[in-house]
């Protein structure tokens, strides 16, 4: 394990500021925007079947990159293909538990197979969208006379050109991040094959799925009573912002790839680095109760300072090593920020999402192996 989280982490570019190891043009970098994961495949970075297994196809459509700045661009330009820093991970699991057979095998899942869980998204390339459209939704608020209970709250309404060309500028940086944990998929399968001297192919590697979680999808929703038969449900375009939420389509949904439209949308919940993450599948009581949706993970009851502070003399790298997870990391601060304590038990959370039906449980996953930016 020590050897394989070794060449992962040379492999994989993690923390703040890191480089990633593609040297992209202003050309290449447009392309990535509006293509998002296709560019990556189109490079040779997987292959067509892993875009059946990511949401929207890795790709949200009709990208104007001209609403971007130059900033966000030069952010952008060097990171492509990096992990990041702060909640961000690779981690190495193991599957410890099967809840739903079928899901599993649906998903390619078993009891005691290894796996590896990518968490990142669009680095400072997305941060920059945000912050520079901050100050438009601000001037917005107060140009349409929008009552704002925090400042943060600021927004546009949809059709107006403020939130159309955010809507614009978010769906590039979400064609971005999937473009990245493409890149960084392939080479997570590189290191695999290095250390355990074998094909892909020949040990078993594929995507089970890439979903987002801070995103804005317009979709049709039923709104408005409880069931169609007694006719109060009338189906509207809704735009769902799932900031800190994550999709969890149903069987037999019309947004799923046929690969997975039999079972329902694969569902990954990360948990904290020393206790566990989940995959589950997702439910006909998400549609009806949370606009397709379950929550993205286990959630902090720490905020960085407090962590920092509680870590003060530890060495939690060790205290990992103890229980069996192998750790490394581009700064020693970041361990602080996420220790297991920093976090609630992964294990209640879920809990709650499976017994509240907005998402079901199909394996548990243990972490064996721990990068973090």
């Amino acid at each position: 394990m020590k050897d394989l989280v070794g060449v992962l982490y040379n492999q994989v570019p993690s923390g703040v500021g890191s480089h990633g190891n593609l040297k992209l043009n202003s050309d290449d970098q447009r392309r990535i925007i509006v293509k998002g994961a296709r560019w990556s495949v189109e490079q040779g970075f997987g292959c067509a079947e892993d875009l059946e297994k990511t949401e929207s196809g890795g790709c949200m459509q009709d990208v104007d990159t001209s609403v971007i700045s130059d900033k966000a661009y030069e952010r952008g330009r060097n990171q492509q293909g990096t992990l990041g820093s702060g909640n961000h991970f690779l981690e190495v699991q193991y599957v410890s538990e099967i809840y739903d057979e079928a899901a599993a095998g649906a998903f390619g899942l078993f009891k005691g197979q290894v796996t590896v869980m990518i968490h990142t998204g669009s680095r400072g390339f997305g941060h920059q969208v945000c912050t520079d459209f901050l100050s438009t939704m601000e001037h917005a608020s107060r140009k349409y006379e929008i009552q704002l209970v925090d400042k943060e709250l600021a927004c546009a309404p949809f059709n107006s050109q403020e939130a159309q060309d955010y809507f614009s500028a978010m769906k590039g940086a979400a064609n971005y991040a999937w473009a990245n944990r493409q890149c960084i998929m392939h080479w997570c399968m590189d290191a695999l094959s290095k250390v355990f001297k074998g094909s892909p192919q020949g040990l078993g590697l594929g995507l089970v799925y890439d979903v987002a979680h801070n995103i804005a999808k317009v979709e049709t929703h039923n709104t408005g009573g409880t069931t169609l038969s007694e006719g109060s449900l009338t189906p509207k375009r809704l735009v769902v912002h799932r900031k800190g939420a994550t999709r969890a389509l149903p069987a037999g949904h019309a947004e799923l790839s046929d690969v997975y439209r039999h079972i329902g949308q694969p569902v990954l919940i990360p948990g904290d680095m020393g206790r566990a993450s989940f995959v589950l599948v997702g439910t006909e009581g998400a549609m009806q109760q949370s606009f397709g949706s379950t929550c993205h993970g286990a959630g902090r009851v720490l905020s960085r300072h407090q962590a920092i502070k509680k870590a003060k003399g530890r060495a939690i790298w060790r205290e990992m090593e103890d229980i069996g997870i192998t750790v490394m990391s581009a700064g020693r601060g970041t361990l602080a920020e996420e220790m297991s304590e920093a976090y609630k038990d992964i294990s209640d959370v879920i809990d709650v999402v499976d017994s509240a039906g907005i998402s079901k449980k199909v394996a548990m996953l243990k972490p064996i192996g721990v990068i973090k930016g």
